[in-house]
């Protein structure tokens, strides 16, 4: 039944905001597939956390015709928790109830977990914008660990980033 609702919650809310998971290649492919996708919808802001460096990024967006100042880039995060944990007090702001969640598709599936939960923690729905590639999924682990962390998170406002950065 929770599932049932969460789908026409969804498909209920049109999305306000692009939010964009960084971590591409030199290839830039979240960047650009974004770019592409964001022309469908010329009036909302695409909030880019984590990444490549601003200029690329910006020109990517620039040859696509997106107007910069569209452009919203974070660099805060220093993994995929921290990427909505650094942007969810922004959306919640900007009253922002439903977000496009781009990502490449082999980390889609953690990226959904944390973002049903520190999204979700703020009322935030998110509609998942999948970027193709031919990298298998990653480990089911690394979802139920950042997502023992997203709940960690939500209920401590901290996210444990510094000490698996220290342990690495």
């Amino acid at each position: 039944m929770w599932w049932g609702y969460k789908e026409a919650q969804n498909n209920s809310e049109p999305p306000e905001a692009v939010i964009v998971l960084g971590g591409s290649t030199k290839n830039l492919e979240r960047e650009k597939f974004t770019a592409q996708f964001a022309r469908q919808y010329p009036n909302i802001p695409i909030m880019i956390s984590g990444g490549s460096p601003p200029t690329y990024t910006k020109n990517v967006f620039t040859r696509a015709g997106i107007n910069p100042k569209r452009l919203h880039l974070d660099y805060e995060a220093v993994d995929t928790v921290t990427n909505f944990t650094t942007l969810v007090d922004d959306l919640q702001a900007r009253k922002i109830k439903s977000v496009y969640l781009i990502t490449s598709d082999f980390h889609m599936r953690r990226a959904c977990v944390i973002g049903e939960i520190i999204l979700g923690s703020r009322g935030i729905n998110f509609k998942p914008v999948a970027v193709p590639s031919q990298t298998p999924p990653e480990p089911i682990e690394k979802s139920i660990r950042d997502g023992a962390r997203a709940l960690f998170w939500v209920a401590t406002g901290y996210t444990g980033a510094e000490e698996l950065k220290n342990r690495h």
